[in-house]
């Protein structure tokens, strides 16, 4: 009988996503809902016409310009938990590197769409994003903070690259448009207290609906070549890794960016 990691990196490996249901218990969400809810409120604020127009998601939630010191010890901490690392390290056992977090919400004209895409679209043309397929390896671990409708993936994309009718779709070619739906989507509805665990570059949607609110984890081989997307204001000084139980995840990226910048 397999266990329960074995599972995961298989069902990842061949679907490229996975869900761990009642992953978290109530107290411990309640608590990151706090803290979560403090950030968002600040950043709609300070974003209120991108946010009213066409925002879907924010980033940097564990940047210093929304939340004090000890609310981002908190999120640091729960990043680094060992339920989280349990899951983290079943996929990428050596050395596994923080990215970013993002925070998923609807938008607020109800006219805008939810839409396909693979996360390296947004960073290389057809042949680069054919090539980071192959070669690198980011991992979204979702925290849905309410009940929502979740996520639609195809399975199997992480590993290959679009059929006609996912190409048409995403690329939004042959009156296709990137909201129509996928003959291959698989729905993923999504309660709070479950984790679901997905390749950033498989195609996939968020679904819009309820109180979708969604907070994402980003961590990323060391092997991949991403130190470049790390904001430096979203981690960790050292007093507050002083205060990590866990933090080995950051420590990895800390020191790929101090090799970075000394190869440089």
């Amino acid at each position: 009988m397999l266990n329960q990691t074995s599972q995961w990196a298989g069902q990842y490996e061949e679907q490229g996503y996975f869900v761990v249901r009642n992953y978290f218990e109530k107290g411990e969400l309640s608590l990151l809902r706090q803290t979560i809810l403090k950030f968002h409120q600040g950043w709609k604020q300070a974003n209120l016409t991108f946010y009213q127009e066409e925002a879907f998601n924010s980033s940097l939630i564990t940047g210093s310009e929304f939340l004090k010191s000890e609310d981002r010890v908190k999120l640091f901490n729960f990043i680094s938990s060992a339920k989280m690392m349990k899951v983290v390290h079943a996929l990428i056992p050596k050395s596994p590197a923080f990215m970013n977090t993002q925070l998923f919400f609807n938008p607020v004209r109800p006219e805008q769409k939810d839409f396909w895409h693979r996360d390296c679209q947004y960073d290389h043309d057809l042949e680069g994003q054919k090539k980071a397929i192959k070669e690198t390896q980011v991992v979204h671990l979702r925290v849905p903070l309410f009940d929502e409708l979740g996520m639609e993936l195809v399975p199997g994309t992480h590993k290959r690259w679009d059929n006609q009718e996912e190409h048409n779709v995403r690329q939004e070619e042959k009156g296709k448009l990137s909201c129509d739906d996928l003959s291959l989507g698989e729905k993923i509805p999504l309660a709070a207290g479950d984790l679901l665990v997905f390749s950033a570059d498989m195609i996939h949607r968020g679904l819009y609906g309820m109180d979708r609110l969604a907070w994402d984890i980003l961590v990323f081989d060391p092997s991949g070549d991403f130190v470049d997307y790390v904001d430096d204001d979203c981690l960790p000084n050292a007093e507050m890794l002083s205060q990590i139980t866990d933090p080995s995840l950051f420590n990895n990226i800390l020191r790929l960016k101090s090799l970075a910048q000394n190869s440089g």
